[in-house]
């Protein structure tokens, strides 16, 4: 009876497994249009991973897909996590270094994760879907992702696993002194009931100036002037460690790791929270030792939170001659298609919408790699009931969280014995909410984010040789005429790029044939060419602008067959015989 029992207890869960399994058979799904059906490595885009868990995924891609999908390590952070990045591209149809490239990079600030999951989604979408979407399947054919979920790893970890409100800490983990008090985060957060939240602590007051909402008693809000209060509010759960007389006053050490890229970068007297110099964090040093081994990069995305913004620079007024009017054409055509994409979203500037940034991811990515690049401020209250707030936001986030999180984003208020204050009362929104996604509208925001690097990406350079004609010149040679299309958006160069020479111009080279001279074709219909003295079967040519042409031309001896090659570090390679 024992060992009837036993095989049984055994025999269940297998008999459990397989009923699972056969739900998923492929032939019992109706796939949703535009999404995996069957994916390899299956993923909830309903939660928030951490560093292990972000790391996991990666390598099941990897290992799912080896024909696109390629992890390696930039760096390590300060802690010594490896840095990850994913090249994703279709690795049959092509070198991926030799591709346009796009590049992606999520949660630089510590407190900003879902930045993390818009990207690692991204890559995960890009590798499911590539089996039975055309469209993907051309865009990895000529193009090349590099996507790294998380830049800030240490911190991700930190604000995940510690007790944490939803708006710090925002920097990396190493120690600073921000009082010069000679200690080190001497305060920070101090978790009073030990539950894993930091939320607000409150005290009864008939003298202060805030009340229970008859509506919703968790919210607090303002007495009238001819009104009696009820409480006033103490701050965020902490103590006064170091008997200053201030509460989480240290905080962790505060630095911006998106005020250390070599940029107009600032010292910390101008620009708060700036480190010691550009690029003295660890993490952004081994971004930056990235790109410019790889210079296909030619579009760039980082994602921030919050407030539904499509962000490109310049991020301060010095700046703003730097983005010229080709490249701004480029960026509005692009930011607008955003806005389309992703309702509730606003293309803006960043020194004119919002403030000054001084030594940003984002004015570095352009103004010193010539690179077209957006920060997604993701998460916007117009996601709360897809209709921009009213005049009273924070009640939407209370009716919210009541009518579709089922209280689960708040912390009822309970009494709490504090050391210093006495009777006190805890309570408030949880870290997870207010800056970030609630998780059924995490995969959806997601899904539209991505699509918006989707369409950045696609209009790199696509370059190819769109017209060869010859012409008889008598005596054994022969004139050739190539005409060089770009059918993108983008140039070959953006004019900053061309501004400070930081690419080598585009090689147009014919092969096979001896050439007696090269040259640009400025136009063909009055026959203006100038030539290239030197070297003329490679002719470097300074651009290929987006959605245009370029014509050159080469004086042979006539040969019955040759080819002609263009080489582009952000275009990528045509070619074409004749």
């Amino acid at each position: 009876m024992k060992a009837f029992i036993k095989k049984i207890f055994f025999t269940l869960p297998l008999l459990a497994l397989a009923i699972v399994l056969q739900a998923q058979q492929p032939e019992q799904i109706l796939k949703a249009s535009g999404s995996p059906a069957n994916p390899k490595v299956p993923v909830s885009w309903n939660r928030y991973n951490d560093y292990a868990a972000i790391t996991e995924i990666c390598k099941k891609l990897a290992n799912a897909y080896p024909d696109l999908v390629k992890l390696e390590s930039m760096g390590k952070s300060h802690l010594g996590k490896e840095m990850w990045v994913m090249t994703i591209s279709d690795f049959k149809k092509g070198d991926p270094g030799r591709k346009p490239a796009m590049y992606i990079d999520g949660n630089i600030h510590s407190n900003e994760i879902q930045g993390s999951e818009f990207a690692l989604y991204t890559a995960w979408y890009l590798a499911e879907s590539f089996a039975d979407t055309k469209h993907i399947q051309d865009l990895l054919e000529d193009k090349t992702f590099y996507i790294a979920p998380t830049i800030n790893p240490d911190a991700r970890d930190n604000f995940i696993h510690k007790a944490n409100t939803a708006h710090s800490p925002r920097s990396g983990m190493i120690p600073v002194d921000n009082d010069r008090d000679s200690e080190v985060n001497e305060d920070g957060f101090d978790d009073l009931d030990g539950d894993g939240h930091i939320v607000f602590m409150r005290r009864k007051n008939p003298n202060g100036r805030l009340k229970s909402d008859p509506e919703d008693p968790r919210r607090m809000v303002t007495v009238g002037v001819d009104q009696q209060g009820e409480y006033e509010l103490l701050g965020y759960e902490g103590i006064d460690n170091d008997g200053d007389g201030e509460v989480n006053e240290d905080g962790e050490g505060f630095y911006d790791p998106n005020r250390d890229w070599a940029w107009n970068w600032q010292p910390n007297h101008i620009q708060n929270g700036a480190y010691k110099y550009p690029f003295s964090l660890p993490e952004n040093r081994s971004i930056s030792e990235f790109v410019m081994k790889h210079p296909n990069i030619a579009a760039g995305q980082s994602y921030h939170n919050n407030g539904g913004m499509i962000l490109r620079g310049p991020g301060a007024l010095e700046d703003v001659n730097t983005y010229n009017a080709q490249d701004v054409q480029v960026y509005d055509a692009l930011g607008k298609k955003g806005e389309e994409l992703i309702p509730g979203y606003k293309y803006l500037v960043v020194y004119k919408d919002l403030y000054s940034v001084f030594g940003g991811e984002l004015d570095w990515f352009y103004g010193g790699r010539g690179i077209y690049t957006f920060s997604n401020e993701l998460w916007t209250q117009f996601l709360l009931y897809n209709k921009p707030s009213d005049r009273n936001a924070q009640s939407e986030q209370y009716s919210f969280d009541r009518n579709l999180l089922f209280n689960d984003a708040f912390v009822n208020w309970k009494a709490f014995k504090h050391p210093q204050y006495g009777d006190i009362e805890i309570g408030g929104f949880k870290k997870s909410f207010g800056r970030l996604h609630p998780g059924f509208l995490l995969e959806s925001d997601a899904h539209r984010n991505m699509a918006f690097t989707l369409y950045h990406a696609y209009h790199t350079p696509k370059l190819s040789v769109e017209e060869i004609s010859e012409k008889d010149l008598g005596a054994g040679l022969k004139e050739v005429t190539a005409v060089i299309a770009n059918k993108r958006l983008m140039p070959t160069h953006s004019s900053q790029d061309l501004k400070y020479k930081i690419e080598v111009p585009d090689l147009v080279s014919l092969k096979g044939a001896k050439v007696i001279a090269g040259m640009i074709v400025s136009n063909r219909d009055l026959n203006i060419a100038e030539e290239q003295k030197n070297d003329p079967a490679n002719i470097k040519v300074p651009n290929i602008p987006g959605n245009g042409t370029v014509t050159v031309r080469w004086i042979i001896q006539k040969e019955e067959k040759y080819q002609i090659n263009v080489d582009s570090k952000k275009g990528g390679m045509a070619s074409r015989s004749k």
